[in-house]
């Protein structure tokens, strides 16, 4: 009977650890958009998810671990949030965006208000502009391909401009623009650079 209640025991507690972990990352993510890096402590990341300073401390090491298991698991969801529907591209690539930074942006602007402090948070925005670039020469191939190399360069730059978190900030956040304005001038900006007939909304 011992030997056939431990590896059970083993999956139970590999579950928990897993539920804490969960917690945890939840709880740090969370405070990350609402407080300044320096101004979060690890015992108040423990108490918000129900375990201790110590178990955060054994799971993750401190806040730089933190920092790189959120960013994991943001830039797993972004790739979800990201495929692009059925669709004109331009559009598709408009509607992926602001579907993504509808969920993230505010939580990217505020590392990036940060990003000088703290070396682990440069080093996890460089992989989010690199995997950006990455998704926007992907999702643009073929209207890329067709342009010799100085031009595809120049409107690979201008097609991360028009999709970049900023962007959608200074219509989203600056001007106030809802969600589906901000989906429609994006992608009559992207229609222009990929020279598709975009309809009127």
């Amino acid at each position: 009977m011992p030997s056939a209640t431990r590896p059970y025991r083993q999956v139970a507690r590999a579950a928990a650890t897993e539920q804490t972990r969960a917690r945890i990352l939840d709880a740090f993510a969370e405070a990350i958009e609402r407080t300044w890096i320096e101004e979060i402590t690890l015992d108040e990341i423990a108490a918000e998810a129900g375990t201790t300073r110590q178990t955060v401390i054994r799971l993750f090491g401190g806040k730089e671990g933190l920092l790189t298991a959120v960013a994991e698991r943001i830039g797993q969801q972004v790739v979800l949030r990201r495929a692009l529907p059925a669709g004109p591209l331009a559009h598709a690539v408009a509607q992926a965006v602001v579907k993504d930074y509808e969920v993230s942006g505010d939580m990217v602007l505020r590392l990036l208000a940060q990003e000088g402090r703290y070396p682990v948070v440069t080093t996890l925005l460089d992989i989010g502009r690199r995997s950006h670039r990455e998704w926007v020469e992907t999702s643009c191939a073929a209207a890329l391909a067709a342009r010799p190399p100085a031009a595809r360069r120049r409107l690979l730059d201008q097609l991360v401009v028009a999709t970049d978190v900023y962007t959608w900030k200074l219509l989203r956040r600056d001007m106030c623009r809802p969600a589906a304005e901000v989906e429609a001038i994006l992608a009559d900006m992207l229609g222009k650079l990929l020279e598709e007939e975009i309809a009127d909304a």
